[in-house]
C-alpha cells in the first residue's frame, strides 16, 4: 500500500471493484441474512427461525445451540434438554469443518460494528492508545466460565454484545444500544480491533474449535507477494498471516493454521496479486505452490 492509498486500491485497479470486495460483501449478506431470519418472527410474525443465536429452532425441526452457552449452563448447574445437546453437536461439527472463528466473520452481528470501527480508525489514521495481549480473551473466557460456576447463573449473557444486538433490535432503545455504541467507540478510538481481536470470550471459545478445522485460507501463490502489506492492513488478526506468507524459507506450508484466523477472506479481496485463496488443511505442502518467484511476471 503506497502512501495516500487505501488498502485494496491496487486490487480494485487490477481485478475490478467486485472481485476486490467479493468476500466482504458475501459476509455482509451472510451476517445480515442470518440476523434478518431471527428478526422476521418478532417484527413480522414470520417464524422461520425461533430463538436467537444462543439457541434456535429453524423450520420447527433444526435445533442449533451455541456450545459456549451450553457449557455455561452446565457449569451453572443447569440440565440442558436433549434438543440442546443435539443443537450444540450440530454447531460444533459445522465449525470444526469451516473454522471456529468463521462464526466471528460470517455470523456474529457485532463484527459489522467492529469492522466499521476499524474502517473509521484507518481512515482517520487514529493511533490506538491501549494495547492488550491477545491472550487476554482466553483469560476472560475462563472468567466467564468461572462466574457461571460460582454464581449458578449465565452471568456473561447479561452483557454479551452478541445477545445485546438482538435485544437492541427487538426491544429498542436501552442499555444494549449504549453497550454497542461504547464498543464501537472503544474499537475506533481506544484500541483498534480491541474487542474482537483481544478481548471477546466468544471469539476465544470458537478459536478453540478452529484448531482442527478443515477449511483454511492459503497463501498458495506467496511467491507473487510484492510486500504491499494490504492484507496485514485489513486483516482482523494480522499476526496469523506472516507464518504462511513468509515462512517458505523455514519450510512452513502456505496454509494459515492459526485458530484465530476468521476465514473472512479480506486478504483474498485486497490482494492485487491473487496470493490467497480458500483451501483445506490437507493441502499444505511446500511443493504445492503453483507460482514461484522465478515465474513472476514483471
Amino acid at each position: 500500500m503506497r502512501a495516500g492509498q487505501y488498502a485494496g486500491h491496487d486490487a480494485v485497479v487490477s481485478k475490478g471493484w467486485w472481485a476486490a470486495h467479493k468476500w466482504l460483501l458475501l459476509r455482509r449478506v451472510s451476517q445480515l441474512g442470518i440476523l434478518g431470519l431471527f428478526l422476521l418472527g418478532p417484527w413480522f410474525g414470520v417464524w422461520i427461525v425461533e430463538g436467537s443465536l444462543a439457541s434456535s429452532l429453524t423450520l420447527e425441526w433444526l435445533p442449533l445451540t451455541d456450545p459456549y452457552l451450553l457449557l455455561q449452563m452446565l457449569l451453572s448447574g443447569g440440565r440442558p434438554m436433549q434438543v440442546a445437546w443435539i443443537g450444540a453437536a450440530i454447531v460444533v461439527v459445522f465449525y470444526l469443518l469451516v473454522g471456529g472463528r468463521a462464526y466471528c466473520a460470517w455470523v456474529c452481528p457485532v463484527n459489522i460494528i467492529t469492522d466499521a470501527a476499524a474502517w473509521l480508525n484507518r481512515r482517520l489514521g487514529f493511533k490506538s492508545t491501549a494495547n492488550f495481549s491477545r491472550s487476554t480473551r482466553y483469560w476472560i473466557l475462563a472468567l466467564t466460565l468461572l462466574l457461571a460456576l460460582l454464581t449458578g447463573s449465565l452471568a456473561w449473557e447479561l452483557v454479551n454484545p452478541v445477545s445485546s444486538v438482538y435485544r437492541a433490535l427487538v426491544f429498542g432503545i436501552g442499555s444494549a444500544w449504549l453497550l454497542l455504541v461504547a464498543l464501537f467507540l472503544f474499537d475506533a478510538f481506544v484500541s483498534r480491533r480491541g474487542w474482537c481481536g483481544h478481548l471477546c470470550p466468544v471469539g476465544a471459545f470458537y478459536s478453540l474449535l478452529g484448531k482442527a478445522s478443515v477449511v483454511r485460507i492459503s497463501a498458495v501463490a506467496r511467491a507473487r507477494c510484492n510486500d504491499c502489506m494490504d492484507c496485514f492492513e485489513v486483516c482482523p488478526e494480522p499476526q496469523v498471516i506472516r507464518p504462511a506468507l513468509k515462512g517458505e524459507a523455514s519450510g512452513a506450508g502456505p496454509l494459515i493454521l492459526s485458530p484465530n484466523c476468521t476465514n473472512c477472506g479480506r486478504c483474498i479481496d485486497v490482494c492485487s496479486k491473487d496470493v490467497f485463496r480458500i483451501d483445506t488443511r490437507f493441502n499444505n505442502s511446500t511443493n504445492n505452490q503453483f507460482l514461484h518467484k522465478t515465474e513472476v511476471a514483471p
